[in-house]
């Protein structure tokens, strides 16, 4: 499991919703603000009290490192537990982790510290037999992985039989970006074209413009242009100013130019 950002209340949240701490492997911070990492550290420490003995590996931009340990290491803290660190320092995107099922890449951000979004991408998944079509050739068991690997397969009479006549077509593979904190930036369009989901904050309304320059935020106007732009599928808006009463506000002002829209809330879950 994946865990963007960890604020303060990150572990009454998992708590509250059931979700297993021991279920967690990877922690992407996007800048070190303290609404989007001083959870970190208490959560690096539960975890050694819960026994944890996986590995776990953390993300964020240079100086998460010392910031964490130096925490650790003041409380008289420790873990049991492999802890790695990987400091992220380009300017540029990198995919940062890569396993059979997923990449995770950078999304270059503009705010008043270094910051990064994270791409999420499956990779494409083998394709699915056709067990009716895989039998009434003859092909043997021994194929099978080839097939759904996209490889043509010899039937039983030794003739080659084209691997679209014995499969479907996998699910299409989703995506899913998150980019907070951020002022307007155009130039992330190319990284997130398509993308099937996009988390992108929202912090202030239209009217407020002016400050998201000062503070380097967006508007949920802005959040929804860069939506349309990158032809997302869907946009979450999140990271609301507390100024505003009525967060109906946000979507009203997003549907303005993008369609799909939701509200980022606690607890809500949102599936690809």
């Amino acid at each position: 499991m994946f865990l963007i950002d960890c604020g303060e209340g990150t572990q009454l949240q998992l708590r509250k919703h059931k979700i297993k701490f021991s279920r967690i492997h990877h922690i992407f911070i996007s800048h070190l603000h303290g609404d989007h990492f001083f959870g970190l550290p208490g959560l690096v420490s539960t975890f050694r009290l819960l026994g944890r003995k996986q590995d776990l590996h953390i993300y964020g931009p240079k100086g998460i490192k010392e910031a964490i340990t130096l925490l650790l290491k003041l409380g008289d803290s420790w873990t049991n537990y492999n802890l790695y660190f990987h400091e992220l320092t380009s300017t540029s995107s990198e995919m940062v982790y890569e396993d059979d099922k997923v990449t995770v890449e950078t999304i270059p951000l503009s705010h008043r510290i270094y910051t990064n979004g994270f791409l999420f991408r499956e990779k494409k998944a083998l394709r699915n037999l056709d067990i009716q079509a895989v039998n009434a050739y003859g092909i043997d068991k021994s194929q099978l992985r080839n097939i759904k690997k996209g490889k043509d397969a010899q039937s039983s009479s030794g003739e080659v039989v084209d691997n679209t006549l014995l499969t479907f077509d996998p699910p299409k593979p989703k995506s899913y970006a998150f980019c907070s904190d951020t002022a307007f930036k155009e130039d992330m369009v190319p990284l997130i074209k398509d993308v099937d989901v996009l988390y992108h904050e929202s912090t202030f309304l239209d009217s407020e413009e002016g400050l998201c320059q000062k503070t380097k935020h967006s508007t949920a106007k802005q959040a929804a242009t860069i939506a349309k732009m990158a032809n997302a599928s869907h946009l979450i808006l999140g990271h609301y100013s507390t100024r505003y009463k009525s967060l109906a506000l946000f979507k009203q002002e997003a549907e303005t130019i993008f369609d799909e829209v939701s509200l980022a809330e606690d607890g809500k879950v949102f599936e690809l």
